[in-house]
């Protein structure tokens, strides 16, 4: 029987969180989570890359992080869409509640990662939707630095 290796640090990013937003400010946040999600995490067998944040009376969640069921969760297994509160600090979360009412301001989830102590983190960022021309600039910049790379070595 095949046993699935359980990654010391998982880290597991949003790739096309840069090439649609441009970000103003980032944070740390703690989520809470149950018993099998953690383990699921630890596994790798997340994705946020169709996540957001909101807030609902004063505390921020995090939705469509989905987080795939444990194998081993048996009817303790959580639901892969639910959504999470995330952890602050309470000046942090005043911060970003008052921006996020801005209009053209998003908090996104940019990462999600496992520190040192083994807890699960969430990098987000406070972030500006680009618009087109914005999308090809990057693009465009980009492929200079790759071409710049290549011409160096």
């Amino acid at each position: 029987m095949a046993t699935k290796e359980i990654v010391k640090n998982v880290n597991i990013k949003n790739k096309k969180a840069s090439f649609e937003y441009e970000f103003l400010e980032k944070y740390e946040a703690g989520i809470v989570l149950k018993g099998t999600e953690i383990k699921a995490i630890r596994l790798s067998k997340a994705s946020i890359s169709e996540a957001y944040c909101l807030f609902d009376k004063e505390e921020l969640w995090i939705k469509n992080m989905n987080i795939s069921s444990y194998d081993k969760g048996s009817f303790y297994n959580h639901d892969p869409l639910s959504a999470r509160k995330l952890l602050l600090k309470k000046a942090e979360l005043k911060k970003l509640f008052m921006h996020s009412k801005e209009k053209g301001l998003t908090i996104i989830a940019l990462r999600l990662f496992t520190n040192e102590r083994g807890y699960a983190k969430v990098e987000i960022a406070l972030a500006k939707g680009k618009k087109l021309f914005d999308k090809r600039e990057s693009i465009k910049s980009k492929d200079n630095e790759r071409e710049m790379q290549r011409v160096k070595y």
